[in-house]
């Protein structure tokens, strides 16, 4: 909507990135020093990275992937071998960067340190530093204001190496016109698809082919093995249902936080109103007024302009308003979501999308009203209650985990101490992630597949299959996996080795045709019309096809080419003109593709440069450990 928003929203996620790192040190001279032992998991130049370290790092990426996947993450992929290399290379990348920053005596000086954390909005009232602000942020973070400086001046450290490398890569201008000429290059297209039915008639096999396939391919023909299951689910929301809050507490609480809204916003409106008043006897003084109160910081500095803006650019009541005035008009007070806006606007036209209009606006920022929050007393309610159940969610998940443990035999026990229903699945087997619902978790699938689960009927362990969310399952009966008889599979079989073989003769048939045509000969086929094909993705063509035809030498038209699809049809192909591709310099697909290839350039130098130091500074990692699970 506003530049405040946009430009507030990106300055904020940074400063949150800066406080949640994932890998924060302490002091780049002792984090540097630490000899390795033999616990560590890796080493850099002889410094240690700890198991502890690696372990924290690693926790961190897993809570991370959580949060972005939410209820679809799989937890296989926080346990997988991948991601524990990953999260140990990101250490390890940190960890030469610093010592080569050390070695080179770089530093970040504390005017630079002041000025950037002073900048952060999130970090600002009535336009200036807050300290009070700071240090509640520090805090809320469990941070010391000495431990979060040290980290951003690390952080700040390695961005400078970063781009001291990768800012200083050579691009040719030319390069990216031809490239992007290149993209923009057309061919004209006929095409003959030569389809594999027809060529099924022909097909003939032999006594022993089905049952040669059939041999030769038994795993594709067993029915896998499939069980059916019970469960239980515990979470923080059926936790949340146990909790009671008295009546008065859920008043207090209401009463409060509807309360703090109304007086923020009986607050702005009051400074809208004030304001307003003066615009009224002095309405030249809007860009100054909007320079010294407007809380849409994007847009303050240039006395509040918003410039020209089609409908569907602004929220609804602020689009309305505009679109309602006459130009130099200054409107009331006009609430959105935002807040409250004064609105001149300062220019009229016509553009490409319709009517466009220009207008400067001083935003007096407040929260939703309580009607359009969304909030009532009963949402406050559920919140009381699932912040009284997180308090306890730790011991209780923990009491629950034990129970389905040492009672091993049945779900009745936890369900009955934990007020919990026992629910059922029907049959699903091991990949069968839909039929398995709530079960359909990899690890937990693995516990229920595994043969104390299958052949002595025991409870998996409760499993973690969401945050705050634990399963635990028991399978109730097994079916093991069997071989479909021959006969019920021939038809199946018979149906996919004709088609196979048709798609064969096919292919040989327009191949025979695509090389005599390349040849010269004048073959009487039934080409389609012709039509453009740019190089991206094109409806109605086939990738492969697109790939021949682009692939396909031009110096002498027409040229041919042929490709058999996916689906075994064979698609001969007649390239009758080429349409070059022109890219000015002006051209803003040049300009981006300009800049793509200067970061694929400086990622490249970084990448050297990288290895350079590795090579510098010895890597050395302990398998056993990377490898090693914790308990």
């Amino acid at each position: 909507m506003f530049d405040a928003v946009r430009n507030n929203k990106r300055i904020v996620q940074f400063f949150l990135l800066l406080i949640t790192l994932p890998f924060a040190f302490w002091g780049m001279e002792s984090y540097i020093r630490n000899a390795g032992g033999p616990g560590d998991i890796a080493t850099v130049d002889g410094a240690g990275i700890s198991r502890q370290e690696f372990g924290e790092a690693l926790r961190d990426q897993q809570e991370r992937l959580r949060a972005a996947r939410g209820r679809g993450f799989d937890q296989s992929v926080a346990d997988s071998p991948e991601l524990r290399q990953a999260t140990l290379d990101s250490l390890v990348t940190r960890r030469v960067l610093l010592t080569q920053a050390s070695r080179a005596r770089l530093a970040v000086s504390d005017a630079e340190l002041r000025e950037l954390i002073s900048a952060i909005p999130a970090l600002q009232e009535d336009g200036k530093f807050s300290m009070q602000r700071y240090e509640q942020l520090l805090r809320g973070q469990n941070l010391t204001r000495a431990g979060f400086e040290q980290r951003v001046r690390q952080d700040l450290i390695l961005r400078q190496m970063v781009n001291a490398v990768s800012d200083t890569a050579i691009v040719s201008q030319g390069a990216a016109e031809r490239t992007v000429a290149i993209q923009l290059e057309q061919r004209e297209v006929a095409e003959v698809v030569i389809r594999p039915e027809p060529f099924a008639a022909q097909v003939k096999l032999s006594g022993e082919a089905v049952k040669d396939f059939y041999d030769k391919n038994r795993k594709q023909f067993e029915d896998p093995v499939r069980i059916r299951a019970e469960f239980v689910v515990f979470s923080i929301d059926a936790l949340a249902q146990l909790q009671t809050v008295k009546a008065e507490e859920v008043d207090r609480r209401f009463e409060e936080e509807i309360g703090g809204k109304l007086r923020q916003r009986d607050e702005a409106r009051a400074t809208a109103e004030r304001i307003l008043a003066r615009l009224k006897s002095t309405p030249d003084a809007f860009a100054e007024l909007a320079k010294q109160h407007s809380q849409d910081a994007g847009t303050a500095i240039k006395g509040g302009d918003l410039d020209f803006f089609s409908r569907g650019s602004m929220v609804k009541p602020f689009e309305d308003a505009a679109f309602r005035m006459k130009e130099g008009q200054i409107s009331g007070i006009v609430e959105s979501d935002f807040g409250f806006h004064i609105i001149r606007l300062t220019g009229i036209r016509r553009g490409a999308v319709g009517e466009e209009r220009r207008a400067s606006h001083i935003l007096f920022a407040a929260p939703p009203a309580p009607a359009k929050s969304g909030t009532s007393r009963q949402d406050v309610e559920r919140e009381m209650k699932r912040e009284a159940a997180l308090k306890q969610y730790a011991e209780i998940a923990e009491a629950f985990s034990n129970t389905v443990y040492e009672q091993p035999d049945s779900l009745g026990p936890a369900a009955e101490r934990f007020r919990l229903t026992v629910q059922q699945t029907g049959f699903f087997g091991r990949m069968d992630r839909a039929a398995a619902g709530p079960l359909g978790n990899e690890k937990l699938l693995a516990a229920l597949f595994s043969e104390d689960a299958t052949k002595n009927k025991r409870n998996t362990e409760a499993v973690e299959v969401a945050p705050n969310v634990l399963v635990a399952a028991r399978v109730l009966e097994h079916k093991p996996a069997a071989l479909r008889p021959l006969e019920s599979v021939r038809a199946e079989i018979e149906k996919d080795l004709v088609a196979e073989e048709a798609a064969r003769l096919a292919q040989r048939d327009g191949e025979g045709k695509l090389a005599r045509l390349r040849n010269g000969e004048n073959i009487s086929l039934n080409w389609s019309a012709a039509q453009m094909v740019p190089r991206q993705a094109m409806r109605g063509l086939v990738p492969e096809a697109q790939k021949a035809i682009f692939a396909a030498p031009s110096a002498t038209l027409p040229a041919y080419a042929g490709v058999q699809t996916s689906a075994g049809a064979y698609m001969l192909l007649r390239i009758s003109q080429v349409k070059p591709g022109v890219a000015a310099a002006a051209d803003p697909r040049v300009k981006a593709q300009y800049a793509q290839l200067a970061r694929l350039s400086g990622n490249e130098d970084f990448n050297a440069y990288l290895a350079a130091l590795r090579v510098r500074y010895p890597v050395k990692v302990n398998k056993a450990v990377l490898e090693a699970k914790e308990r």
